[in-house]
């Protein structure tokens, strides 16, 4: 409780501070004061004095209120982004309550894992799978990847303890850098990814749908993929490497019943959400112009969830990690936007343009760049909270740099997911399994900090490769 009133203090002590110092040369005096505030959510989903949707709309409230801005700061609500990530979680918390993603597991498990190595794989293809329409990896994992994992390694006899390293403890480190790897591969395979979106609209011009995001970074995202269950499994071989696979699964698909009508309805829905998204893009290149609405698809996805029974209504009152995302998420685009609109992201630029030189070296500076977005990893425990403080950073160096605005944004969008694999609390789902008691830090840390250079290699190597050929950069 201590800790939290310091932390709070400490909030709260900075729009005050801003709010009586002299704006910068060049920065209205609004802006500034409107940057504390902004400042003060962030620091808030650091330090997490309260839950994030309240540290959020805290610093909401208090810029409308001194500030006189409410319509401003509340934008954020009104964006088609808020709500595209909002439907996708009902989506997501559909494939919990069905059993849909358990099944899928369980049939994948019956036909790729009967050796340890293998299962790791299966692990990796599952979450890549259901990512597209999960942008909780904290749901994803930890609602449907982990508990089976989990399940599996008690079931082959390794548990926590004198045992962990007879599988469970590669199962459980290969899941968490698994989900850190599949969460790039989407737009909305992470809530935060759409938050780094709007960052690239509004500090380097340019706007990323969820197929051009897809195309980007499903090829250096599924090298990435392919890399980190082997990796994984050198740093923790596990003892036991050949498995009954068959048995697994018989009893899994058990438990689970025959097929049920919510999961043939969520089965259905999802293949027409993926299509919806796509098609837009596939029918222009056959030359053919036809617009549909990426969040559109997502909100008649949701309501399709509702109206045919994949899911009740009470389970979307019960998602507690949807509604926390639509107001913190569309509190942070809200402050933002009202900073994009004051000029604000325009002063940093030219501040940071006389205080900082690369010459004409922009590789250089790219370099510096991820490898700075890796390492500053370690001081986050929340993507969301990452992204908000320093992406807009980053994206400023970039941009006076003279970086190319496409290869900078997608580097970062990289670098934010799987940079998130360094500690055992860089993402939600990392409490969870490290909580299970199988690993150990020094083992994990380790584990993390190779997959986050090999992951620097493919984006620095390969991703400007694929992003020639596609036409991007």
């Amino acid at each position: 409780m201590n800790k939290k009133i310091i932390n709070a203090l400490i909030t709260w002590a900075i729009p005050l501070i801003i709010w009586f110092t002299p704006a910068p040369e060049g920065l209205a005096d609004g802006a500034w004061k409107l940057f504390g505030f902004y400042l003060a959510a962030i620091v808030g989903l650091v330090l997490k004095p309260f839950p994030a949707p309240v540290a959020v709309v805290s610093a909401i409230g208090a810029s409308a209120l001194f500030l006189n801005n409410p319509k401003e700061v509340l934008s954020g609500y009104a964006s088609t982004t808020t709500w595209l990530i909002f439907a996708a979680f009902s989506i997501s918390v559909a494939f919990v309550k069905t059993g849909l993603g358990r099944r899928i597991a369980y049939h994948m498990i019956d036909a790729f894992g009967h050796t340890t190595l293998r299962l790791g794989y299966v692990t990796a293809l599952l979450d890549g799978i259901i990512s597209p329409a999960t942008p909780s990896n904290t749901a994803r994992c930890g609602g449907i990847v982990f508990p089976i994992m989990n399940s599996v390694a008690k079931s082959l006899g390794s548990e926590p303890g004198e045992t962990a390293n007879k599988v469970g403890r590669y199962l459980m480190t290969n899941t968490y850098m698994v989900t850190k790897v599949t969460s790039l591969l989407f737009l909305t395979a992470m809530a935060p990814n759409a938050l780094a979106a709007d960052y690239f609209k509004k500090i380097l011009g340019i706007s990323i749908d969820w197929v051009t995001w897809a195309v980007a970074l499903f090829v250096p995202g599924l090298i990435l993929l392919l890399i980190t269950p082997f990796v994984s499994y050198i740093l923790n071989k596990p003892e036991l490497k050949e498995i009954d696979n068959k048995k697994i699964a018989r009893e899994g698909l058990a438990e689970l019943g025959p097929v049920s009508t919510g999961e043939k309805v969520l089965i259905a829905i999802f293949f027409l959400s993926l299509l919806g998204w796509a098609l837009p893009s596939i029918l222009a290149m056959l030359g053919i112009k036809f617009a549909l609405d990426a969040t559109a698809v997502a909100l008649v996805a949701m309501v399709s969830c509702y109206i045919f029974g994949a899911i009740k209504w009470e389970d979307a009152l019960q998602n507690k990690g949807g509604w926390n995302t639509l107001i913190w998420f569309g509190g942070i685009l809200g402050l933002s936007s009202a900073l994009t609109k004051a000029d604000f992201f325009i002063w940093l630029a030219k501040v940071l343009e006389a205080q900082m030189n690369f010459g004409h070296h922009e590789m250089l500076a790219l370099v510096v760049i991820a490898v700075l977005s890796v390492a500053v990893r370690y001081l986050f425990a929340s993507g969301s909270a990452y992204i908000a403080a320093m992406v807009p950073v980053f994206f400023t160096v970039g941009k006076v740099a003279g970086i190319d605005p496409w290869t900078l944004g997608l580097v970062i969008f990289m670098t934010n997911a799987f940079g998130g694999a360094v500690t055992h609390f860089g993402g939600g789902p990392g409490p969870i399994i490290f909580g299970e008691g199988y690993n150990e830090v020094r083992q994990w840390w380790v584990t993390g900090a190779v997959v986050a250079v090999l992951g620097l290699v493919v984006t620095l190597g390969f991703g400007p490769i694929w992003w020639s050929i596609v036409g991007l950069i």
